[in-house]
């Protein structure tokens, strides 16, 4: 894999070394103690935790904890692209952020469009939203959806601060498939959501909530963080960790090519979302750089290496308006 380069220590939104040093710590564990991360950065306890909690305050820094329904098997992930009227891009971008269905909400380089990443319970579902909610929002001109076949990496596999790859993107790079999803109950549900709530909740109080004993508690969250249908993860913008400068682009790739443009889009540390979709553009990702010129020389490196592809198209993001879930931009 190319290797991944330290967030330079004044970068990304006025975070200093010890902010950085923090969110490593948690990046790579999102629940770990504050006397566990204080040891790591050199700093007392309830310096790390100010600092937390002065990143968490202002929006920069949030926590995730989620079963993902794709691994799952759960529902039916889309990905659109809504054509606007000029003058009507901010207006549509923010309605489509505030509908709860929407994962993340985009502004790009390039056409009048808005992207837009969305769930539904199954394909009726999905029409009824995409047809009768987005079709119906004023702006909207028209509407191109593809459904996300394959899950191949997430933010939860961009790992800014560390070479090591996760499991997911190790799977990726070697084309072996993930493991059987565990089982899920009530139980784990309502510990996720106990999470959604408080990602460092503790255990004690977990066990409390859930009516349940101690050894339980953190034997089911053990279980479900040693998995891949959990994402449990420290949520920043790629510009608060010092990259500022995110693409997209769509590949279109024929089935027979798919499994080596996988293997190598998944070995590049910059991807920090590829999925394979229905249409003619077969794969989409994201990636995050420190300049533009990192993003040329990931393009002419990587992309430029593809086999096989018959289409390809680039843009960089102006703005995002919800990411995670998490809305970013307000009227």
């Amino acid at each position: 894999m190319a290797p991944t380069r330290e967030p330079g220590s004044g970068g990304g939104a006025g975070l200093d070394a010890l902010d950085h040093g923090i969110l490593k710590v948690l990046h790579r564990d999102p629940r770990a103690p504050f006397a566990e991360v204080a040891t790591a950065v050199g700093a007392h306890e309830r310096t790390v935790a100010r600092r937390l909690e002065r990143m968490t305050a202002d929006g920069r820094v949030a926590f995730v904890a989620a079963l993902v329904p794709e691994y799952r098997y759960e529902g039916v992930t889309a990905e659109v692209a809504v054509r606007c009227a000029p003058g009507r891009v901010h207006e549509v971008a923010l309605n489509l952020a505030a509908l709860e269905e929407t994962r993340s909400v985009e502004v790009a380089t390039g056409a009048l469009d808005v992207f837009v990443e969305l769930h539904a319970p199954d394909h009726d579902a999905l029409l009824t939203l995409v047809d009768t909610v987005i079709g119906r929002l004023d702006g909207v001109v028209d509407i191109h959806s593809a459904v996300v076949l394959r899950l191949l990496l997430t933010a939860s596999d961009w790992a800014p601060y560390d070479d090591e790859p996760t499991d997911v993107r190790r799977h990726a790079v070697e084309g072996t498939a993930l493991p059987e999803p565990p089982a899920v109950d009530e139980l784990d549900r309502r510990l996720v959501e106990l999470l959604r709530r408080d990602a460092r909740m503790s255990t004690t109080r977990l066990a409390r909530e859930l009516s349940v004993g101690e050894t339980t508690a953190r034997r089911r969250l053990a279980r479900l963080m040693g998995s891949h249908v959990l994402h449990l993860r420290l949520h920043a913008d790629p510009a608060v960790l010092g990259y500022p400068v995110e693409a997209r682009f769509r590949l279109g790739v024929p089935h027979s090519g798919l499994a080596p443009a996988i293997r190598l889009l998944a070995g590049e540390p910059a991807l920090r979302h590829l999925v394979v979709t229905s249409g003619s553009t077969s794969l989409l990702g994201y990636s995050s750089h420190r300049d533009t010129r990192d993003f040329r020389e990931f393009a002419d490196r990587v992309l430029g290496r593809l086999e096989g592809v018959t289409s390809t198209e680039t843009a960089l993001l102006m703005r995002t308006y919800k990411r995670a879930g998490f809305a970013s931009v307000r009227g």
